[in-house]
């Protein structure tokens, strides 16, 4: 059986911004930071991972099946879930994305100077991080 470790989770994110067209812009760093079980949740867990986009950076369209928080620590990026408004968001703004949404932008508004950012996803134990859709 498959585990998804802190490891095997920004492996997940990364190959995921390679699935992008032939041109796709500079991959997305992931960097895990932690993973809790639940307890008051069964079958449930947080993690937290660090996401930098290069100068140019975006992520392929995906959706996560869980609830998703990001908070921005530097530079600005464009968010935007199926349905909804595009945002830009600077440093200490924050973003939510459910576990129903397709996101279907997000990437760095600067082509010089990287942004970056910290997701906390509540999502199933052991589910993948995130699914990419077409």
């Amino acid at each position: 059986m498959f585990s998804l470790t802190p490891t095997r989770a920004a492996m997940l994110l990364c190959a995921a911004s390679l699935a992008g067209p032939a041109q796709a812009a500079p991959d997305a760093v992931v960097t895990p930071l932690m993973t809790q079980a639940l307890a008051d949740y069964p079958g449930k867990e947080a993690l937290m991972i660090e996401v930098v986009y290069p100068p140019g950076g975006e992520d392929p369209v995906h959706r996560h099946d869980a609830h998703g928080f990001i908070y921005v620590l530097e530079g600005t990026i464009v968010m935007q879930v199926k349905g909804g408004k595009e945002v830009t968001l600077k440093p200490g703004q924050t973003f939510y994305e459910g576990p129903n949404d397709i996101h279907t932008v997000g990437r760095n508004a600067s082509t010089t100077k990287p942004a970056k950012f910290i997701v906390l996803l509540l999502k199933n134990k052991d589910a993948p991080v995130l699914t990419p859709v077409k």
